[in-house]
């Protein structure tokens, strides 16, 4: 069914809020894989209370609560997919907060045989100062040929020469039952039954906590663990991983951006690709 324009584009959601503290923020660098080894000293950063910092993508984890996706005015679609997302850092990201949230879908694409909805969640800390941005944008297969603008083609290629540089990530069995517990429960992400009547062959990683996986792998290993110099990082979903496999994270510096792509180390197959980190 053709996706209709009216009735979405513009559409605003109710103004939220979200209150986190840092247990929650340790849970969710425990999601994406933090605390190996569990001792060692830039490891204790993200799952210890004592100097505890905050990764950038953690931005995800508010901004997605302000989505309800049973509150838009078109029939939810099953099939409908992540297919790209974008935080932009405006100011560092405390470890406790409540935050109020605005989300408005501001394009919606026609792709011919799907529609892409661009939806935009800006966060404010409690003196309304803007904390960070979330930019996502939602695949609907079967629901293009509205007659819309195609939209911008897809940017951040990575260059035709070696990386700079490649980082292996090894992922839990559990990780998924790890990442969810941070707030999305989608039962294909854990339930076999449902991920076959969905159309997936298994259980698969959480498109967001690959999208936390590689940040923290880049602050890590490129940045030198210093979460306040990323200022904006989008990816685009390319394929979908499976806990337990390793992430293979290849990068490119070009100038103040970092170029990334990820691929399964055990099936040689796509993760994230497009993606780019600029640095503040």
């Amino acid at each position: 069914m053709k996706i209709d324009l009216e009735k979405v584009l513009g559409f605003e959601y109710a103004k939220s809020t979200y209150t986190y503290g840092q247990d929650d923020v340790i849970l969710y660098h425990l999601g994406i894989g933090a605390g190996v080894p569990a001792t060692d000293p830039g490891e204790l950063e993200y799952t210890y209370e004592k100097k505890l910092k905050v990764l950038p993508s953690f931005a995800t984890i508010p901004g997605l609560s302000a989505v309800p996706f049973e509150d838009l005015p078109i029939e939810f679609n099953p099939r409908a997919v992540h297919g790209d997302h974008e935080i932009e850092l405006h100011q560092p990201i405390p470890s406790e907060a409540t935050v109020t949230q605005l989300a408005r879908i501001t394009e919606v694409w026609d792709k011919q045989k799907a529609a892409v909805v661009v939806t935009r969640i800006e966060t404010r800390d409690e003196a309304g100062q803007l904390l960070f941005t979330n930019t996502m944008s939602e695949f609907r297969p079967g629901e293009g040929g509205f007659g819309g603008e195609r939209g911008p083609a897809i940017g951040n290629a990575a260059p035709q020469r070696d990386p700079d540089g490649v980082i292996e990530v090894p992922t839990l069995p559990q990780q998924t039952a790890l990442y969810r517990l941070s707030g999305d429960k989608a039962e294909y992400h854990i339930d076999p039954e449902v991920a076959a009547q969905s159309g997936f062959e298994a259980p698969f990683m959480h498109g967001l906590c690959s999208y936390g996986i590689v940040c923290k792998a880049i602050i890590d290993r490129v940045l030198e663990g210093d979460v306040t110099r990323l200022a904006r990082y989008r990816v685009r979903f390319s394929g979908n991983a499976f806990p337990g496999e390793t992430y293979r994270i290849a990068y490119w510096r070009d100038g103040a951006r970092i170029l990334i792509e990820a691929r399964s180390v055990e099936r040689d197959a796509p993760i994230i690709s497009n993606a780019a980190l600029t640095i503040s």
